[in-house]
C-alpha cells in the first residue's frame, strides 16, 4: 500500500495541502489537479491508485469527471472518493449512482480521508488474492479474475458492486444486515450511511436481471442472495 499514488482533484489549495500532508505521512505519493480537465488528462496518461475528486470544479465538474472515467478505457475501475461541500443525501446518492465508490463531506477530518483511502486499497488487495470461483445457480463469481458470468455471458460490475455481490455469494442464503455489508465491503464503519448499500444493491439487481440467483430484501435486516428453484 505504501508508495501508491493518490490523485487529489480540488481547486481549494488548503484542502489539497491538508490531504496531501496526512496521506504522505502514511507513505502515499500524492499528486493534485485543480480542474476536471487536468484530472482526466492525468488519468489517461497514468491512472493513480485512488482518485479523490471534488464535485464542485470549474469547467468540468466532479460528476462529469466520474462519468468519463467510468465510461472510458484508461481506468474504468479506478477507485473514486468524492468530496462534497454539502451534507446532502441527494448529492451522495447521485455520486454513488454515477460510479463513485465512496464520499467524504467537507469539512472533513483528514484522518478519516486517509482511512477511507486505505480501506479502498485493502479491498482491492484482498479481492486480488487467488480464490476459487463461486457458483449460485447460473451465476458464477470469480474472485481471482474479478469476473461475473451469468449463463455463460460476462456481466460488467463496478468495484464496489463486485465486492458486494461477492459478500452475498459467500454467504448465500444468509441474511446480512446493511451494517455487516458496509463493514465487509467498505472495510470500516460507514457511520450508519446504509443508503450506500441500498444504492449498490439496486445497481446489482438491474445487472443480474437474467440470473437465476437474485438478491432478496430481508425486511428490518438487510439482504440475502437466493437461487430460484
Amino acid at each position: 500500500m505504501a508508495g501508491e499514488t493518490v490523485l487529489i482533484v480540488d481547486d481549494e489549495p488548503h484542502i489539497v495541502e491538508l490531504a496531501q500532508m496526512y496521506l504522505e505521512r502514511e507513505g502515499f505519493q500524492v499528486e493534485s489537479a485543480t480542474t476536471g480537465a487536468a484530472a482526466l488528462e492525468r488519468i489517461a496518461r497514468q491512472p493513480p491508485a485512488v482518485l479523490v475528486l471534488d464535485l464542485m470544479l470549474p469547467q468540468v465538474d466532479g460528476w462529469e469527471v466520474c462519468r468519463r472515467v467510468r465510461s472510458g478505457t484508461a481506468a474504468p475501475d479506478l477507485p473514486i472518493i468524492m468530496l462534497t461541500a454539502r451534507d446532502d443525501d441527494v448529492d451522495k446518492v447521485v455520486g454513488l449512482e454515477i460510479g463513485a465508490d465512496d464520499y467524504v463531506t467537507k469539512p472533513f477530518n483528514p484522518r478519516e480521508l486517509v482511512a477511507r483511502v486505505k480501506a479502498l486499497l485493502r479491498r482491492v488487495d484482498r479481492t486480488a488474492r487467488p480464490q476459487a470461483p463461486l457458483h449460485a445457480g447460473d451465476l458464477t463469481v470469480d474472485p481471482a479474475r474479478r469476473e461475473v458470468i451469468v449463463s455463460g455471458q460476462p456481466v460488467r460490475l463496478r468495484p464496489k458492486e463486485f465486492d458486494l455481490l461477492l459478500a452475498l455469494v459467500e454467504h448465500r442464503g444468509l441474511a446480512l444486515s446493511r451494517d455487516q455489508l458496509l463493514e465487509r465491503v467498505w472495510g470500516y464503519d460507514f457511520y450508519g450511511e446504509t443508503r450506500t448499500v441500498d444504492v449498490h444493491i439496486a445497481h446489482l439487481r438491474k445487472k443480474l436481471t437474467d440470473a437465476s440467483a437474485h438478491i432478496e430484501t430481508v425486511l428490518g435486516i438487510g439482504y440475502k442472495l437466493v437461487v430460484d428453484e
